[in-house]
C-alpha cells in the first residue's frame, strides 16, 4: 500500500503512528493509527514504534506500507531538555523562557546574572540537549551575556548553544566559541528582548526547533529513528503549538490543553482583551505555552492524587482506600475499564490546575494614590475556542463533561476562558501529527485538523 505520509509521535508514555494520504489534493485523508507504550525503559524507542506500526498496518489491512514522506515528533526521555541563562529575571530571562517553552522545550535550569561555579557544575550534570544564552536589550548591557558565553564555551560540552541576547555581542560570542573549539555548536539569532517590554520570540522558536532536528533528542534509539526519517522532526509540544497557531489564523483566539502521562501542557494563541491590555503589568507572548511537570496521569499520578487529597478522592470515586491502592498498584499507561474512573478524576484535576496556572490574574497594587487594579500574566478571557488534545481529553468516556465542568468553575481573580467558549475535541488524536505536517502541508493540515475537531 502506498501513502503520502506517516508521522511517528513518541510520547512519554505512549507511541502513536498516524498515516495520511491525498495531502496535495482538495480532499486530504487521515487513514488511521497504531498505538503502543513508549519503550524508553526497554532501551530503544523503536520497539514501541514497530509495535504501533504493526497495529497501523493491521487496521489498514495491509502487510506493507510504501511511504513518500516520514515525519516525527518526540517528548520521550524528557523531550527537548534546555537551560536558559539571561540577565534580568522578569525581562530577558522571561523572554528566553517563553521562546524555549513555545518551541516545545522542557526547562531544566534557569538563571539570571553571571553564572557561578555551582551553576556551571550543574549545567555539566544535566545532560541537556540545548543551552540558550540571552541578556541585555540591543545596544544595552553586554558584559553578562559575554561572560556567560565564555564560561559555557569553556566547558566544551559539544552541545548546541543558542545566543539570543544583545546583538552587539554577536562577533565577540562567535570569536569566543571559535577560541574554545565550539564554533560548530553555536547558533546566533535575534534578541528575544530587543527593547524594554518587547518580546521577540518567534524567530528564536524556529531556531530552537531547527537545532533540535539537527541534534536529535537523546532518548535510546532516537538517532536510529532520525536517520530513517526523510522529513521534519520537532518536539511534540512544539508540534502542538504549530497546529494551534495554524488553527488560530483560521478560527480566532484559542486555548489548547494536552493532559498527558508525564505533564500537562497548555497552549494559548490569543490577543489580550482591550480592557486587560490597559492594566497589564508586563507584555505576554501572542503564542504562549506552559508545561506543568507535576501534572501527569501516569508518571506523575501520585502528585495529582496528593493534590486532590486522598479523602476527597475516595469520596469522589465512592471507593475504599484498599480499592484505590489496588487500582494504583496495577495502573497502566493506557487505562483499563477498572482504572478509567480514577484516570478521569485525575484528568479533571490536571486540567483545572494547569489552566489556573497558565491564566493571568488580577492584582491589587498600593501606592501614593491608593489601591489600583492591575493584571499580570496571560489573558484568556477573550478566547473563542477551547481545544482538547492528547490521550486523556480525546479518549476518556466523559471527556466532554470533564471539560465543561472545569470551564464552568468561577474564579473572580483569574483571567480564565469564559463559560460560553466553544469546546472542540481532537477526536482523531492527530493535532501533534498535523503540527509536524503543517511545516510542508499547511492547507491539508488545517483541513484535517478542523475535521478532527468537528469544525466546518
Amino acid at each position: 500500500m502506498r501513502i503520502d505520509a506517516i508521522v511517528y509521535e513518541i510520547g512519554s508514555t505512549t507511541t502513536v503512528v498516524s498515516a495520511f494520504d491525498g495531502l496535495e489534493t482538495d480532499d486530504p485523508k487521515f487513514l488511521g493509527q497504531g498505538f503502543s507504550k513508549t519503550t524508553v525503559l526497554e532501551g530503544d524507542v523503536n520497539i514501541g514504534i514497530q509495535l504501533a506500526l504493526a497495529e497501523l498496518k493491521k487496521s489498514l489491512g495491509t502487510e506493507t506500507l510504501e511511504v513518500a514522506a516520514s515525519f516525527a515528533c518526540s517528548s520521550a526521555a524528557g523531550g527537548l531538555k534546555m537551560s536558559v541563562h539571561g540577565l534580568v529575571l522578569d525581562m530577558t530571562v522571561r523572554a528566553a523562557k517563553e521562546a524555549a517553552l513555545g518551541a516545545g522545550a522542557n526547562l531544566h535550569f534557569v538563571t539570571s546574572g553571571f553564572l557561578s561555579d555551582y551553576d556551571l557544575k550543574k549545567i555539566q550534570k544535566l545532560n541537556l540537549n540545548i543551552i540558550m544564552i540571552a541578556g541585555g536589550v540591543d545596544f544595552g548591557e553586554s558584559a553578562t551575556a559575554l561572560y556567560n558565553a565564555s564560561q559555557i564555551a569553556n566547558l566544551k560540552l559539544n552541545l548546541p548553544v543558542i545566543y539570543s541576547g544583545n546583538i552587539v555581542n554577536h562577533d565577540a560570542v562567535k570569536a569566543i566559541f571559535e577560541d574554545w573549539g565550539q564554533a560548530d555548536y553555536l547558533f546566533l539569532t535575534e534578541n528575544v528582548y530587543p527593547k524594554i517590554d518587547v518580546l521577540q520570540v518567534d524567530e528564536v522558536r524556529k531556531v530552537i526547533q531547527k537545532v533540535f532536528e539537527k541534534h536529535i533528542t537523546k532518548a535510546p534509539g532516537m538517532r536510529k529513528l532520525r536517520d530513517s526519517i526523510n522529513s521534519t522532526v520537532i518536539p511534540t509540544p512544539g508540534a502542538v503549538m504549530e497546529a494551534a497557531i495554524l488553527l488560530q489564523k483560521d478560527l480566532g483566539d484559542l486555548v489548547c490543553v494536552d493532559v498527558g502521562g508525564a505533564t500537562t501542557d497548555v497552549h494559548s494563541v490569543s490577543e489580550d482583551s482591550p480592557e486587560i491590555s490597559k492594566i497589564l503589568v508586563n507584555p505576554e507572548p501572542f503564542a504562549k505555552r506552559t508545561v506543568e511537570g507535576d501534572l501527569g496521569l501516569y508518571i506523575n499520578k501520585d502528585n495529582v492524587i496528593e493534590l486532590i487529597g486522598k479523602t476527597k478522592l475516595l469520596k469522589d470515586l465512592k471507593i475504599t482506600e484498599s480499592e484505590l491502592e489496588e487500582i494504583v498498584a496495577h495502573y497502566q499507561p493506557i487505562p483499563d475499564q477498572n482504572q478509567i474512573p480514577l484516570t478521569e478524576r485525575l484528568a479533571k484535576e490536571a486540567l483545572a490546575v494547569s489552566l489556573e496556572r497558565h491564566a493571568g490574574k488580577y492584582q491589587s497594587l498600593y501606592g501614593t494614590m491608593g489601591k489600583s487594579l492591575v493584571a499580570e500574566g496571560k489573558d484568556l478571557t477573550n478566547v473563542k475556542y477551547f481545544i482538547a488534545t492528547g490521550g486523556a481529553l480525546t479518549r476518556l468516556p466523559h471527556r466532554q463533561e470533564i471539560i465543561r465542568e472545569v470551564l464552568s468553575r468561577k474564579n473572580a481573580i483569574s483571567l480564565l476562558p469564559k463559560t460560553e467558549v466553544i469546546v472542540a475535541i481532537d477526536n482523531d488524536y492527530i493535532m501533534a501529527a498535523l503540527g509536524v505536517l503543517s511545516k510542508k502541508h499547511p492547507i491539508a493540515a488545517l483541513k484535517l485538523l478542523k475535521k478532527s475537531l468537528g469544525i466546518r
